[in-house]
């Protein structure tokens, strides 16, 4: 029987949708609202009980929708207003919420504010982004934007630049300005009056710039410096989480999620204090980041996996540090990561299932609101594209562009090898219903090439497998709705796997229930004392059997204790 915690989204699962990529029903070869329309039995079945949509806003689609023109109106790719309404009754009806992605640290510049504001200095929008006169002769500052390249653009009719810490064509908003904040106020109580039930806030913690503008320290070989340390978490962030709580969040039954990179727990006890002064929940980085370049100006570009300590260590850190004093968010993946069983797991035919099932189960029985991202459930693995022609992202071919031909700190096919690592397209292709032309996904050659593994791996072939990965993935869903122990117990690592090289094992407790978890990061077998309990019975495994202390390759049990 699914028990009800103080907060409703704090058992809850999130699905992540990526709708260009999820479903096509118009035959264009990009995915709809229609198209999630008609998935919503597929979603539901699975288990979860809110769905986050990428930004389907209007959109000159430079960073895939990122790049917001009109947060009030619909990119007519994805459909209609209509459209989007018939999904949030069909969504609501399957008792399924719908959250959706708030891009405000930046906008298009081709929204009407930038439009304005790009008329001149006296212009009553020219304050609603960040523009600076030139320093002796050249950008304001030597910061370097997310997408590589100068964070500064040179606005030939003023004679000023304007900010933008992501795309030239996305301008960053200036927060220092009421009547911009307000204004994004507005336009959040506008979703909530049509029954949005949350936001995901796209890199929130950067939209507080410093107080003075100066240059920040550049790595060797680098042309530009690093601008997260400089912008992240800055000095009025809290100032302004707390007064768009009062004048959204207070009004509404919403759950809410920061995309926070650079925070850290410290940070996070702040943005996610379970007081709801600020934010129910944030997503951090730090876990993503572990498998970086060891080369600092090659940042996340590497093709080498994280250690099992390392991982296992970061993990427990925001456990326990968080543990009643605020909310974890818990992901392997997303839109802008990697496939999960191909980054921290085995994606080869032999192992491709158990690994994908062990990260599932790992992840799940922690402490936070777990999100899954499309396909995950299936297994489905990153993408073999061969050359730089292959991918659509900005940010993959404007690194390339920058490391390799501009400032030559890595040769083309060790950059390739980078890209097929770390790719934000690696969870872009589309998902892979059945082993029909293109996996289901359209009838028209697909806007980003389909893995040609969905001839095997899909989500029709899924649903015929008893011992699946979704199935696996619906099981620890409905453990996590029927125990209170997995949502509110205390998690604490098993005694002497903090240095285990190769087994992560942990528990979770509350007044009547412990929960032991054990998980075999490797394909070897091993044998561990703990793996099982003298008393205790076995509520999910992904193995058919179980033999005790020894761990199969990549094998992962819980047992309930008592």
């Amino acid at each position: 029987m699914t028990y009800s915690p103080k907060y409703w989204w704090q058992n809850a699962v999130v699905y992540q949708v990526y709708p260009r990529s999820f479903q096509d029903s118009n035959h264009d070869g990009i995915g709809d609202l229609k198209g999630v329309t008609s998935r919503l039995d597929y979603i539901q079945k699975l288990g979860v009980d809110i769905i986050w949509l990428n930004p389907i806003y209007r959109s000159p689609n430079v960073d895939n929708g990122y790049d917001i023109s009109d947060y009030r109106a619909i990119d007519p790719t994805f459909g209609s207003l209509a459209d989007f309404k018939e999904l949030l009754a069909a969504a609501h009806q399957r008792g399924l919420k719908i959250m959706m992605d708030l891009v405000v640290n930046h906008s298009s510049d081709e929204h009407e504010w930038f439009q304005q504001s790009r008329q001149g200095k006296t212009n009553p929008y020219r304050d609603y982004y960040i523009w600076r006169d030139p320093v002796d002769g050249h950008a304001p500052t030597n910061w370097g934007s997310y997408f590589s390249g100068s964070a500064w653009q040179y606005d030939e009719a003023s004679g000023q630049y304007y900010l933008h810490l992501f795309a030239t064509k996305q301008p960053d908003l200036n927060w220092e300005n009421p009547a911009l904040r307000h204004s994004v106020y507005d336009i959040m109580n506008w979703w909530a009056n049509l029954g949005v039930d949350g936001f995901r806030m796209d890199v929130i913690n950067l939209i507080s710039k410093p107080a003075t503008y100066q240059d920040g320290q550049k790595e060797r070989g680098e042309a530009f410096a690093n601008v997260e340390p400089i912008v992240a978490n800055g000095h009025r962030i809290h100032e302004f989480l707390q007064e768009m709580n009062q004048a959204v969040m207070q009004k509404h039954d919403l759950v809410t999620v920061g995309e926070t990179p650079g925070a850290s727990t410290t940070d996070a006890k702040q943005y996610a204090n379970l007081t709801e002064t600020e934010l129910n929940m944030v997503f951090e980085f730090e876990h993503v980041s572990l498998d970086g370049n060891p080369n600092p100006a090659l940042g996340k570009w590497n093709d080498q996996k994280v250690s099992l300590p390392a991982l296992r260590a970061n993990l427990v850190k925001w456990q326990t540090e968080l543990a009643g004093q605020a909310w974890n968010s818990l992901y392997w993946n997303n839109h802008d990561q990697p496939r999960v069983v191909s980054r921290f797991g085995d994606d080869s035919p032999a192992y491709r299932v158990v690994s994908a099932k062990m990260l599932a189960t790992i992840l799940h029985c922690l402490q936070g609101t777990p999100y899954i991202y499309a396909g995950e459930e299936l297994g489905m693995t990153n993408a073999p594209f061969a050359s730089l022609a292959a991918y659509q992202d900005l940010e993959s071919q404007n690194a390339y562009r920058q490391l390799v031909e501009e400032e030559h700190l890595v040769d083309g096919p060790t950059m390739l090898k980078y890209l097929a690592a770390h790719s934000r397209d690696n969870a872009r292709t589309p998902m892979q219903w059945d082993a029909s032309l293109n996996a289901g996904f359209s009838d028209h050659d697909p806007w980003l090439a389909v893995n040609p593994n969905y001839v095997t791996i899909n989500a029709k072939a899924a649903l015929a497998d008893p011992d699946s990965v979704f199935y696996h993935y619906q099981k620890l869903i409905q453990l996590r709705h029927d125990l209170p122990v997995i949502t509110e117990g205390k998690f604490a690592l098993v005694a002497g796997n903090e240095n285990d090289a190769q087994v992560f094992a942990y528990t979770r407790t509350d007044e009547t229930t412990t929960l032991l978890v054990v998980a075999n990061f490797t394909a070897t077998t091993l044998t561990r004392s703990f793996a099982q309990p003298t008393a205790g019975t076995l509520l999910l495994s992904n193995y058919t059997d179980d033999q005790g202390t020894t761990l199969r390759p990549y094998e992962a049990k819980v047992y309930q204790l008592n």
